[in-house]
């Protein structure tokens, strides 16, 4: 990289905020997909959307890319530096600029903390609904990016549905305004279009996101069941009733082992798996759907069905979920978190087939996930210093996704495409699909400076014809 755009850069931020020497720089070579891994050549740090126009418009002028990065906590590659370039870290872009109780809105920096906003609506009898596992590190910015989800939006839904505007950074270095506090604006829904994009449509800098009542009142019940069939069975049966929970979430065997060594809940150790179930609203109902999930979950052999008896009960038991991913490190030293997606009746064939393909590459393969909406996330456990083990990971990763595209399902629920599954694109979309994608890609982003590299395949793979036959929503 020039030293001319380099001292340019220091100019819009100060020393400071500016990274260059090569054992910084390895922080940045990846994000929770560790398997691929590149250094950018700087990582600057902006405090306000005037100080990304003018590195945007820098990078212009150089012809370098560019791309954005939260806390780094995507697990598909979506922040990897492919080329090197430019990244733009947007951590210190991390005021709530305002909250607005009566409209049921706030307005929030890019770089501010999921689980921050949330905290900060407390006082107010709000919170912000989308809670992904890594809500206590992943930025509001990065969710956008990723159209994350989290065990309530099986209810509540994902990012997008709690979006309401944007401000982004052209890659041109326009700013340009989407949506904002009024709902169903006319027009197209450019807003919709850009959460998910992950990146490559340009820097969001600022979000206007809904902000939902806290409930009256909650029930959360743990089931304990002999097998991982039984559990997912009664997944199906609790949805199938017409009783839509808060969330409902599956931990398999594997997983118990690591979070009861961690947080010492009492989890059953000898259990084939539990399923956490919560319904939510007003205190009035609660009851009955609570025993009417009890029934069905009975019904399926669970041998047990507790209640968390108070709120520091069912904090400790969500504490457990979200923090399942970073208690696996007692595991082994490596993992990699797989993110497809299933019908909700097809939940007891694909964890059979995890099952087979994790003795077809003798490999471990805890299970954690969003069982109400069919969102799995194997993790595959491994050392990355054998290459042997990675490339079996690899081979396993993407035997469980293609069945979950056998299934009906998707490669992706919210971790995105990234670099990571570029290449189930062809299967998911037909040429003419990914050719219409490519376009509008191309309108906000022409030149491909912005996060290249992402998402789409080569040319070459893209005409190829889709095994798959669907059609893109466009």
């Amino acid at each position: 990289m020039s030293t001319t755009l380099l001292d340019h850069l220091r100019r819009i931020v100060g020393r400071d905020a500016l990274l260059t020497s090569p054992s910084d720089l390895l922080v940045y070579e990846c994000d929770g997909y560790t398997i691929e891994k590149n250094k950018p050549d700087v990582v600057v740090f902006p405090t306000s959307t005037e100080q990304v126009v003018q590195i945007v418009k820098a990078c212009g002028e150089h012809n370098v890319p560019f791309l954005a990065r939260g806390a780094g906590t995507s697990l598909a590659g979506g922040c990897l530096p492919v080329g090197g370039g430019v990244m733009i870290a947007l951590t210190r872009m991390k005021r709530i600029l305002e909250v607005n109780t009566r409209d049921r809105y706030a307005v929030v920096e890019s770089g501010v903390v999921n689980l921050w906003l949330t905290n900060h609506l407390k006082p107010h009898g709000y919170h912000f609904a989308p809670d992904p596992s890594s809500q206590g590190a992943c930025t509001i910015g990065g969710n956008v990016a990723t159209n994350s989800g989290g065990p309530h939006t099986l209810k509540y839904g994902v990012t997008v549905n709690h979006v309401l505007g944007l401000e982004l950074v052209l890659p041109d270095g326009r700013v340009v305004h989407t949506g904002g506090p009024v709902e169903d604006q006319p027009g197209y829904d450019l807003t919709g279009c850009i959460v998910g994009s992950e990146g490559t449509f340009g820097v969001a800098t600022k979000v206007w996101v809904r902000i939902t009542r806290n409930p009256q009142a909650y029930r959360t019940l743990l089931g304990v069941f002999e097998t991982v069939d039984d559990a997912t069975n009664t997944i199906s049966d609790i949805i199938g009733a017409g009783i839509i929970p808060g969330a409902l979430e599956m931990l398999d065997g594997l997983i118990l082992q690591a979070v009861e060594a961690a947080f010492h809940f009492g989890f059953p150790l000898d259990a084939g798996a539990v399923l956490i179930m919560e319904v939510d609203g007003l205190d009035a109902g609660l009851d009955a759907d609570a025993e009417r999930i009890t029934a069905i979950a009975r019904k399926n052999k669970a041998r047990e069905v507790r209640r968390a008896n108070s709120d520091s009960e069912r904090l400790l038991l969500w504490k457990c979920r979200k923090q399942a991913f970073g208690a696996v490190g007692r595991l082994a030293p490596s993992y990699c978190t797989q993110d497809g997606v299933v019908p909700r009746t097809k939940l007891p064939h694909i964890l059979r087939e995890i099952k087979r393909i994790e003795a077809k590459y003798n490999l471990r393969i805890a299970n954690v996930f969003h069982a109400g909406d069919g969102n799995i996330h194997p993790i595959l456990l491994f050392d990355e210093r054998d290459a042997d083990q990675v490339q079996r990971v690899l081979k396993a990763s993407h035997e469980i996704l293609e069945e979950c595209v056998n299934c009906g399902g998707s490669v992706t629920g919210e971790h995105g495409i990234g670099v990571e599954k570029i290449d189930f694109m062809p299967r998911l979309f037909t040429p003419e699909d990914l050719a219409m994608m490519l376009r509008l890609r191309s309108a906000f982003n022409p030149e491909n400076r912005c996060s290249p590299a992402k998402m789409f395949p080569t040319a070459g793979a893209c005409i190829e014809p889709s095994k798959a036959g669907r059609h893109a929503a466009l």
